[in-house]
């Protein structure tokens, strides 16, 4: 049959409608119920206003909208394709000689463009806002020490404040994650009210139990003159753990700026398997929706014909639900560098994808 550009823009539009009020609708109830919860958080919390946790719940939307996509579209092509099993629209389809993947077209279509809008326009605002939200979080909400670590070409840079007294700015060449050893380190040490007190240039810093060790140190103090010590200790509240941690999380990076961050990660001595996995997950987005879309067809189209509605939605549902705990596991194993990232972050789109399509083989005539 030659097919109709009218039967395609039909069924497109009311996989879209279907797909865009579910997601609408869930969106909706996380947002309240994220509300609900920053304002239990913030009960004891002075600064903790109604209108700057709204604030965060809306900063906090677009993270958990990227989240919550692949199970809108998997839940909306459920009702749109369930919509139009009942109707007898798809029937009458394939009386006219409409097969299956040929109705599934436009659904597909609609997906690959959702999943590329995703990664390239909405992941760099999503990034931007849960930066934000991570900023408001940690000052607001866990009132932590203003304390954060970026990594540039030239190195590393850390800015602590290891009491309320003083605080430090660390630059390395380099860092060994595996014992937080700093080569080529230089540390400046100001006051609460950031007047200079002392620098410190010294060959290497190992962090040990609460300080920074510094052998065969230069000590430069306000008076201009430096003088050799054979080691220094600097207080500090960085741990090994935490330090990687200070690590700009992949949330709150764009999609464009993650492959040269995690090039800088890399050659300054960090391990970026997290940003890899995250950058790989992004880029496997479109394929994971594509398999939503064909999971939702094997559950909803042959209702009619097979009876036991509630048992086939509730199949569906209960299949997104294990995507999602299966996924989590995956991603585990990727962090823990049991399997590799690349494969950690595509086996759940590609999986799945490959059952809808061998479910659809199965159960269609094509």
């Amino acid at each position: 049959m030659r097919y109709s550009w009218t039967l395609l823009g039909y069924f497109g539009k009311q996989f879209t409608t279907w797909v865009l009020g579910t997601f609408g609708a869930i969106m909706s109830i996380v947002f309240l119920l994220d509300l609900i919860e920053l304002m239990r958080r913030g009960a004891t919390k002075e600064e903790a206003t109604f209108t700057l946790l709204l604030e965060m719940a809306l900063l906090k939307m677009p993270q958990m909208a990227m989240q919550i996509l692949p199970f809108a579209v998997l839940f909306g092509s459920m009702l749109a394709f369930t919509r139009m099993t009942r109707t007898n629209e798809l029937v009458v389809a394939r009386a006219a000689g409409v097969s299956v993947w040929q109705f599934l077209a436009p659904a597909i279509m609609v997906a690959v463009l959702l999943g590329g809008f995703k990664v390239t326009v909405f992941n760099p605002l999503a990034s931007v806002m849960t930066e934000r939200f991570s900023q408001l979080e940690d000052r607001v909400l866990r009132n932590q020490a203003d304390s954060f670590l970026t990594v540039g070409s030239g190195g590393l840079w850390i800015r602590e404040q290891p009491d309320d007294q003083h605080q430090n700015v660390i630059h390395a060449r380099s860092v060994r994650s595996t014992d937080g050893r700093l080569d080529d380190v230089m540390i400046m040490i100001f006051d609460a009210d950031d007047r200079f007190i002392r620098r410190i240039d010294a060959p290497a810093a190992d962090l040990k139990a609460g300080q920074w060790l510094l052998q065969d140190a230069v000590v430069t103090t306000s008076t201009g003159r430096p003088t050799l010590q054979p080691e220094v200790s600097v207080e500090t509240r960085l741990t090994i753990d935490n330090l990687q941690d200070s690590f700009a999380s992949p949330e709150t990076m764009s999609f464009w700026e993650l492959p040269g961050f995690i090039a800088i990660l890399e050659n300054a001595g960090f391990s970026a398997v997290k940003h890899r996995l995250y950058f790989h997950a992004q880029l496997a987005s479109p394929l994971l929706l594509i398999a939503m879309v064909l999971i939702a067809a094997t559950f909803s189209l042959r209702l009619t014909r097979r009876g036991g509605t509630l048992l086939w939605a509730s199949s569906g549902l209960f299949f997104g639900f294990l995507l999602y705990f299966l996924s989590d596991l995956v991603f585990a194993l990727g962090l823990s560098a049991r399997i590799p990232e690349v494969l950690a972050a595509w086996a759940p789109a590609t999986v799945t994808m490959l059952l809808g399509l061998t479910s659809l083989l199965h159960l269609e005539d094509g």
